[in-house]
């Protein structure tokens, strides 16, 4: 497993989140690279750079504990934990930690991941902070999934693919995903779905993009939402619960779309849409 830029970004924003939430000051995590090893490649609050690029193995210390046992994991000083064992412990003291919590990223039952919070006090870690790291956790994870998703819709998507077995079940990925997009309140991870999108249509149909749109249609976002829900087959109350609109909204957005591409019927707005490049 090898990690990107967006991932980093992923990591370094949950660091963020789980620090807010626990109120320590310290934070650090990486992913899952190869087989059982993790290497720490995100720092959130450190005083030093003696974590960075550590790679720890399943099983040693606090975080390689938390990746064989696939939960979260807790000690209240780190050097003198019985609990734990101590490969790590130099750059640890360089660091000056004593307590510290681990918790797994763990995507489809398997763990990629975990996120660190720490102090340099040796203090009891409550329950609340735990929770609040597991819910950091809990993000990543989603993301994982999604880019997962997306990966998977891009490599079997590629050119001449458009008639071909499953074609229909890409495009029921894609209204879900467009679906998903509206709701990520993270701009990155939205622009990076709606990218996503985009290259499915651009593949299947060569003509139009998210920004631009087709030389002689232009649709709005909520547009090709909706229809995207109608191509795959829902109902306007089916559209209307996946966007989190209300099925009026949803007529509103249709009707708006068929006069732009010119279609007296759902169907040949669809059949449009697709023509000009906005559905796969």
């Amino acid at each position: 497993m090898t990690t990107d830029a967006s991932d980093a970004v992923e990591m370094r924003n949950a660091l963020l989140r789980l620090r807010r939430g626990t109120g320590l000051p310290i934070a650090f995590g990486g992913l899952l690279e190869a087989g059982q090893q993790m290497r720490i490649s995100e720092l959130s609050g450190t005083a030093t750079h003696a974590l960075r690029s550590l790679v720890v193995t399943s099983g040693t210390g606090l975080g390689g504990k938390t990746v064989a046992l696939s939960r979260p994991c807790v000690v209240t000083d780190y050097s003198a934990s019985r609990q734990i064992s101590h490969e790590y412990d130099a750059p640890v003291a360089v660091e000056g930690l004593r307590s510290a919590l681990a918790v797994p990223v763990v995507v489809r039952h398997r763990v990629r991941g975990v996120l660190y919070g720490a102090l340099r006090t040796a203090l009891p870690l409550g329950g609340r902070m735990l929770d609040a790291a597991v819910e950091a956790a809990r993000d990543v994870e989603r993301a994982l999934v999604v880019r997962d998703e997306v990966r998977t819709l891009v490599a079997g998507a590629g050119p001449g693919a458009g008639a071909g077995p499953g074609w229909e079940q890409v495009r029921e990925a894609h209204a879900a995903l467009r679906a998903l997009a509206g709701r990520i309140t993270d701009p990155g991870l939205r622009a990076e779905l709606l990218g996503a999108c985009a290259l499915l249509t651009a593949e299947s149909a060569g003509s139009a993009d998210e920004s631009g749109g087709s030389a002689r249609v232009r649709l709005a976002p909520r547009e090709v939402d909706v229809l995207a829900c109608v191509a795959a087959g829902a109902t306007n109350a089916v559209a209307a619960g996946r966007l989190g609109v209300t099925p009026e909204t949803v007529k509103g957005y249709l009707r708006s779309a068929m006069r732009k591409l010119r279609a007296r019927t759902r169907g040949e707005a669809v059949v449009a849409a697709r023509r000009a490049g906005w559905l796969p």
